[in-house]
């Protein structure tokens, strides 16, 4: 799957795609593996009633590490790789009834830290 970014840090929600992906699949009890396959992005689980939440959790990332901070890597971009690696790459959620066995408030979310930029995700579902 694909998704685009537009801003410079983003957090973009992805669950209602990797929901389809499950209920199409046919697998009725299992697992479904989110995984974004670039080194200045990751994805993470949150809560989805309140867009402040993720608002917080990209300005906290930003606090930690900041753009300019003197880092070594040549290509300019060593906070969108040390944030990356903070959130990590990939998710498991359970399926259960050919659902996601999200809580109530949790949504699913790939986290831009270098766009925009055309992002790729896989989405595996395991039965």
């Amino acid at each position: 799957m694909t998704v685009r970014s537009r801003e410079h840090d983003e957090v973009i929600d992805v669950t209602d795609r990797v929901a389809r992906a499950v209920a199409e699949s046919g697998v009725h009890t299992g697992l479904c593996h989110v995984y974004v396959s670039h080194t200045t992005a990751g994805v993470f689980i949150n809560e989805n009633a309140d867009p402040d939440v993720r608002a917080d959790v990209m300005a906290s990332l930003e606090a930690l590490v900041p753009w300019e901070n003197h880092y070594r890597h040549a290509e300019g971009n060593a906070a969108a790789h040390i944030k990356a690696s903070l959130i990590g790459t990939s998710q498991t959620i359970p399926v259960r009834n050919s659902r996601l066995a999200l809580g109530r408030w949790q949504g699913i979310y790939i986290a831009e830290f270098d766009g925009p930029r055309e992002r790729h995700f896989q989405v595996t579902v395991l039965g």
